[in-house]
């Protein structure tokens, strides 16, 4: 079984918009490209674990969530790297959209969309490592035994002073690039 990363999207890969509702709102961190190609070269898996509760609150549906997945992986191969797999949860409980606000195992810290990847791809959740810029992040990380990577981008910063009782990262890092090269020196 292989290892994998579970990269968050907002905050981490691109910049926080608040509800991404359109694809033109897209804003790679400069760093992005190289440190996903980094881990591309490693043979590192990279699957995108995502909440986006705007489809349950009805800011926007699943197609425009696809659109948007579509034109990260359309940035990202323009630089030469890859994110093997999309996953995200719609749900929130405080949605409008009644089939979508629902209680679920998919939405952050959750396993489901985890379990997914790995039925699908073969991974080995203790091999493997969560990066975000939230402590639902880490809590995804501590829920499938994996390592958890906490990047100040985003909601970081501020999510690094005030952590929930009992909850550590494995690492906190300034950005994406950084947290790639931990993996990459902690990676077994």
């Amino acid at each position: 079984m292989s290892a994998a990363v579970f990269l968050d999207r907002d905050g981490t890969l691109i910049e926080e918009v608040g509800y991404l509702d359109r694809p033109e709102r897209v804003v790679l961190y400069p760093f992005a490209v190289d440190a996903l190609r980094a881990l591309n070269r490693a043979g590192i898996k990279i699957v995108m674990v995502t909440n986006q509760s705007g489809v349950a609150r009805g800011f926007f549906d699943e197609a425009m969530v696809d659109r948007c997945h579509r034109h990260i992986a359309d940035l990202l191969a323009r630089g030469g790297a890859h994110i093997d797999a999309y996953y995200y949860c719609p749900h929130h409980l405080d949605g409008r959209v009644p089939e979508y606000a629902i209680r679920c195992d998919c939405r952050k810290p959750g396993r489901a969309l985890v379990d997914k990847a790995v039925r699908e791809f073969g991974i080995d959740p203790a091999r493997s490592f969560t990066v975000g810029d939230r402590w639902v992040d880490i809590g995804l990380a501590r829920t499938v035994n994996a390592r958890g990577v906490l990047v100040r981008t985003g909601y970081g910063a501020g999510e690094e002073l005030k952590p929930p009782a009992g909850m550590q990262a494995d690492a906190v890092v300034d950005n994406l690039v950084a947290a790639a090269s931990w993996i990459l020196a902690n990676h077994r």
